[in-house]
């Protein structure tokens, strides 16, 4: 019998306004208007269909991604969040969530977001220069930027998140490190700082651009690692940085192995029953298909043999230790199923074990895509 984690709930809005070279997420370049009620109504049609799955736990948190969510009107996200309430018990004081570009930040529509139920805003500022925002195909300037990254301090949100880049094509370090440096002047009680990546199915992966060499990029994680930890942010996961008390919670439950219902384009969603059985769903990507009425495209049981690696792709992106309970509790397996992968990650140093926990190492976390690969067992 498997214990059931926490669940939350994600949300996907589609669509942006353009489309970054970078992003690899299922979104869609908005042609007219959104059909703000419209996909509404999609979503919460979706939500039903997958309610029952969830049977009688409540949604510890909410997350409302994209796309741009941002996008949404503030009628139409009073809507979704009045409809998900209605039709499934979310905790009191829930971290709820929502994704949100400088382009589309104002005021009055941040306070209704706020009014609404939002308590979390994340903004992909990505950068204050604006010639890497150009790059970058995002529609913004360098002082409207730092307007939004104002405009939410003074919301008097649980919390708020920038999202800045680094190792952006032809940058160098000093130029990392100011963007880094501005971003923290602004004290946002979360910071997720990550590497720009070059995915296969982007523009940036048809036409790669010249990125900073290995020995800057090591350069720029090592000063702004130790810039951030001076300004007394922790890093508790691979690319994000908190304050006390404010990491993001609705992604530690993700990579603690949490559950999660996905509705939406292209959402994903992980459910666990107290039979054994844990359930991967995957929603239609397209807009057009999804609001036709087919909400889901794909399910499948998670196998056993899969389960070692999918547990520890996500526990290992979080630095905390690893419960060895936790193993056992959320996969359904015993700890023999895999002591010769343990042992192999311990004689290599990447893992230290105690009769509690097993906690990733400098080593480890430098060979991560190694480590993972042992607990493959197929």
């Amino acid at each position: 019998m498997l214990k059931l984690p926490p669940l939350s709930l994600y949300i996907h809005i589609p669509w942006c306004v353009q489309k970054c070279p970078y992003c690899d997420f299922n979104s869609h370049v908005l042609k007219g208007e959104l059909p703000h009620q419209e996909y509404v109504d999609h979503l919460l049609a979706d939500l039903d269909a997958d309610r029952p799955l969830a049977g009688d736990r409540k949604i510890s948190t909410i997350f409302i991604g994209g796309g741009t969510p941002s996008l949404l009107s503030p009628k139409a996200l009073q809507a979704l969040l009045s409809g998900v309430c209605s039709r499934i018990c979310v905790v009191d004081n829930a971290e709820v969530s929502i994704e949100a570009n400088p382009v589309t930040m104002e005021s009055d529509r941040f306070s209704s977001y706020q009014y609404a139920g939002v308590n979390r805003i994340s903004i992909g500022i990505q950068s204050f220069n604006t010639d890497k925002l150009i790059c970058l195909g995002r529609l913004y300037n360098e002082q409207e930027a730092k307007y939004s990254a104002n405009l939410v301090s003074k919301l008097n949100l649980r919390s708020f998140n920038f999202d800045v880049m680094h190792g952006l094509p032809k940058q160098s370090l000093e130029e990392a490190l100011s963007d880094l440096r501005q971003a923290i002047a602004l004290d946002p009680p979360h910071l997720s700082w990550y590497q720009l990546t070059i995915e296969p199915y982007t523009l940036f992966g048809s036409l790669s651009p010249v990125l900073p060499n290995d020995d800057t990029l090591w350069d720029i994680f090592e000063c702004g690692h130790q810039l951030l930890l001076d300004a007394g942010y922790q890093q508790y996961e691979i690319s994000a940085y908190a304050k006390l008390n404010h990491q993001c919670q609705h992604n530690l439950n993700y990579w603690r192995f949490g559950d999660y219902i996905g509705i939406g384009c292209g959402a994903h969603g992980k459910l666990t029953f107290r039979n054994g059985c844990i359930l991967r769903t995957t929603k239609t990507k397209h807009p057009y298909g999804f609001m036709q009425g087919k909400y889901r495209d794909k399910q499948y049981d998670v196998e056993f043999a899969d389960r070692p690696f999918e547990f520890f792709m996500n526990r290992f992106r979080l630095l905390e230790a690893v419960p060895r309970i936790d193993f056992i509790s959320y996969t359904g397996l015993k700890e023999d199923v895999i002591r010769q992968q343990l042992d192999t990650a311990l004689i290599k140093g990447y893992l230290n074990e105690t009769s509690e926990c097993w906690q990733i190492t400098q080593k480890g976390r430098l060979f991560l895509n190694t480590l993972l690969e042992l607990f493959i067992l197929n």
